[in-house]
């Protein structure tokens, strides 16, 4: 599987950003999708996720109610809508792949073998 994110910017507090991965590569439905995050000098961090066939998402807890995590398996893209934005979200995202078959979505960046390169979000107080 291979990701491209795409969709980022600049945005002032209190906007929406769109963001969009798109999957390239077989069996994309069978993978659990993430999106992570890494501000300047902090580690990369959960933000959402999705498993491959059902409805059901995880999100961190500085983002709940905000973000909100999608997939279209027949498209093979991911989104993640973000509202309500602030400066606390300025990072560089990346959507990520996890192929797992059990039936949990993880919250580990090293659970995720693949990733896209990162889209650049930068929000403005």
């Amino acid at each position: 599987v291979q990701l491209q994110a795409c969709g980022g910017g600049l945005v002032e507090a209190g906007g929406s950003l769109r963001l969009s991965c798109a999957a390239s590569g077989r069996y994309f439905s069978n993978h659990n999708m993430g999106w992570f995050r890494q501000a300047p000098g902090k580690e990369r961090e959960f933000v959402a996720a999705i498993m491959r066939s059902v409805a059901i998402t995880r999100y961190a807890e500085s983002v709940k109610g905000r973000l909100t995590i999608s997939r279209d398996n027949t498209k093979k893209m991911v989104y993640l809508q973000m509202n309500s934005l602030q400066s606390e979200d300025t990072a560089i995202y990346y959507c990520a792949a996890d192929p797992t078959r059990e039936l949990r979505i993880s919250l580990a960046a090293t659970a995720y073998d693949y990733w896209g390169q990162g889209t650049q979000v930068t929000v403005s107080s």
